[in-house]
């Protein structure tokens, strides 16, 4: 029996292992304007994207038009009016909220309120000075103008922006819950010997 129990143990560990390893996760590389959809150590896809017109720093408060850089969540994905698809993140996140609240931009019940959200999975306030409703998005209307646009500036107010048909296949892959890294640059790994 206690040897049934072990063989059970080891499939089910292996089988959360794997689907741990499966899961789909976005990498936002803001100095080389892409966006990787990943699965493991493997790329799925790569797509070029539009970032904050704010310029190279990360987002530090409402109306900087900049990016913000850390580890986030699709919290709501949803059809968009004005940007055909929108994909929101939960922005702020705790580090966020800690530098906010060591600076006084966010009072001591805002940062506690953005924890709350974090720990229970809810959509952190939007309405601090931190801003909100960032998100992954398409273009909306593609006139030739538009399109032009995008191809050679950062046009968002610190949104990441793709394609329409780009952010489609993108939501393919994710889900609520998909983790959305948004980085400077990777990581340079050390070669081995």
């Amino acid at each position: 029996m206690k040897y049934i129990v072990a063989i059970l143990f080891f499939v089910f560990s292996s089988c959360v292992s794997a689907q741990k390893d499966h899961a789909i996760e976005l990498v936002i590389i803001r100095s080389q304007h892409a966006l990787l959809v990943k699965q493991g150590n493997m790329t799925l896809q790569k797509f070029k994207v539009a970032l904050g017109s704010g310029g190279r720093k990360a987002k530090r408060r409402e109306g900087d038009h900049s990016t913000p850089t850390g580890t986030y969540r699709i919290s709501k994905i949803r059809e968009s009016e004005h940007f055909h698809l929108f994909l929101q993140l939960n922005y702020p996140n705790t580090q966020d909220a800690k530098r906010a609240l060591k600076n006084y931009t966010i009072t001591r019940k805002q940062y506690r309120d953005i924890l709350d959200a974090q720990t229970y999975g809810w959509l952190p306030p939007q309405n601090t000075a931190l801003g909100g409703s960032i998100g992954i998005h398409g273009i909306g209307d593609e006139t030739p103008d538009k399109i032009a646009i995008h191809r050679i500036a950062d046009w968002t107010q610190g949104c990441i922006a793709l394609r329409n048909k780009e952010v489609d296949k993108l939501s393919r892959y994710v889900k609520i819950g998909t983790i959305v890294k948004i980085v400077d640059k990777l990581p340079i790994k050390p070669r081995s010997p």
